[in-house]
């Protein structure tokens, strides 16, 4: 055996097909009885309402470049655009957009349409060159320039960018809603870096949703790995480096603390201390619902979008993210809402729904958001309540039972502040001291999302130090 992946969420996938397609032996040992970690589906409400269990809606699947390289279409993977990317409602009725166009997006924008545009176009016709620079480990960018001209905008907190870059509330209610995708409070430096970049990519490939569900995403990713030769285990739980067979690799789609759990006695001392002082950002409070019909928003864009940030102005979401970042629970909290069978009515028995959403808490929150998420829902959607046939509730304890590495609800892998954001989990980035042992979790560059990037960048490094 060439090389062991623990761990069949996207990232270990992602790994395993990169080594197995460069000619390695490579098997994957996954707890679970179904691959997809952070991407999988379930009828979590009632029969025939397929729900996606935690991550909805895929941009960063869409503009990965490596998934770009697999053949996932011909393992069934189809993803569907909303005739809009994004909304975001206000209290008057009106709603703000990403549209795919640019141009569509800036007329929506009023006074800042000049602005909006200016700042995305020349990095959208170039995100590509962008995106290799910016998300995989820290080097000397290929495109210097470009690089430089996203980063002075990026390294600033997404509240001062926003309110130096925009006069209107509403423009600026829509990158924070953008930008709270971090988890962060927005006050903190680099947080309008996720902000542009979710912004980039609804321009460049949409914010799609997959067909059936991101369980696809993970069964197209396993199909593929399995043609080309790969083995998974299923149902087996790695307790120990000891209970692996003989491998020149070993890679951990987990977390500091799984690591520690299995390989504790392989890392000498003073890596242990870095590994365990590794910080977990704050939690999900997620909830589904199934529906008797769609959401009966006030705003007509919102019937439109796939994904709706339920949050009302630019101060509100700054307080609810503050909040949550000082153990604090908001009384309107921001919510990033998916409505997937608006455009995919596979998901759903003919003419029912699905609803998706969550909100931000602090980690290892036991406060349960229910009243509160259907009270902002029901604010921009009078009579939402009424279509409510079933809900079912993840709490942050929820989420680390379903899947160990989603520590206190954590589902980005770790806190993505500045210090921990190029070096995840330690400066050694993929690599640990022990001989052939790596991290390709989302603990490690370029972090959370349904892109696989952590997978390949330590499957190189991998193949590179262990398997060359």
């Amino acid at each position: 055996m060439d090389a062991i992946v623990i761990g069949a969420g996207p990232n270990g996938l992602a790994a395993a097909i990169e080594l197995q397609r460069s000619g390695r032996a490579v098997r994957i040992y996954e707890t679970n009885a179904t691959v997809g970690g952070g991407a999988r589906s379930a009828e979590s409400t009632l029969p025939g309402f397929l729900h996606d269990t935690c991550s909805a809606v895929h941009p960063l699947t869409a503009g990965s470049a490596f998934f770009s390289t697999l053949p996932l279409a011909e393992h069934g993977l189809e993803f569907i655009h909303s005739p809009i990317a994004l909304a975001h409602p206000f209290d008057d009725g009106t709603a703000a957009i990403l549209d795919r166009s640019i141009e569509i997006t800036s007329q929506k924008l009023e006074r800042d349409g000049a602005a909006y545009r200016d700042l995305v176009t020349p990095l959208v016709e170039r995100w590509q060159d962008l995106a290799d620079d910016i998300l995989g480990p820290p080097r000397f960018p290929r495109h210097p320039f470009l690089a430089a001209r996203f980063g002075i905008h990026a390294i600033r907190s997404a509240k001062s960018f926003a309110e130096s870059r925009f006069k209107e509330d509403k423009t600026r209610a829509l990158f924070a809603g953008m930008a709270a995708h971090c988890f962060l409070s927005l006050d903190q430096p680099a947080t309008a870096a996720f902000g542009l970049v979710l912004g980039l990519l609804g321009h460049a490939y949409g914010w799609p949703i997959p067909k059936r569900g991101a369980q696809s995403i993970s069964d197209a990713l396993a199909s593929h790995f399995k043609d080309l030769g790969g083995e998974i285990v299923t149902n087996q739980r790695v307790e120990s480096l000891s209970d692996l067979p003989a491998a020149k690799a070993i890679l951990c789609d987990l977390t500091p603390r799984q690591v520690l759990q299995i390989a504790g006695d392989s890392l000498p001392s003073g890596f242990r201390r870095r590994l365990s002082r590794y910080r977990y950002g704050p939690a999900a409070f997620k909830m589904d619902w199934a529906l008797s019909a769609p959401v009966p928003w006030r705003s007509p864009e919102c019937a439109k979008a796939a994904t709706v940030h339920v949050a009302g102005s630019f101060a509100e979401i700054l307080t609810s993210e503050k909040l949550v970042n000082s153990g604090q629970h908001a009384e309107k909290p921001f919510i990033i809402l998916c409505q997937p069978t608006l455009f995919d009515p596979s998901r759903a028995p003919l003419g029912k729904h699905t609803l998706w959403a969550y909100c931000h808490v602090p980690n290892g929150s036991q406060v349960d958001m229910t009243e509160k998420i259907e009270n902002q829902i029901e604010r921009f959607a009078p009579g939402f309540r009424d279509c409510i046939l079933a809900r079912n509730v993840m709490t942050p304890a929820n989420f680390e039972q379903h899947n160990a590495n989603l520590v206190g609800g954590d589902i980005n892998g770790g806190s993505q502040h500045l210090a921990q954001m190029f070096t995840r989990p330690t400066a050694r980035l993929y690599s640990t001291p022990a001989k052939g042992l790596y991290i390709c979790s989302s603990s490690t560059p370029p972090g959370g999302g349904v892109h696989g990037l952590c997978g390949y960048h330590a499957a190189r490094v991998a193949l590179r130090k262990s398997l060359s």
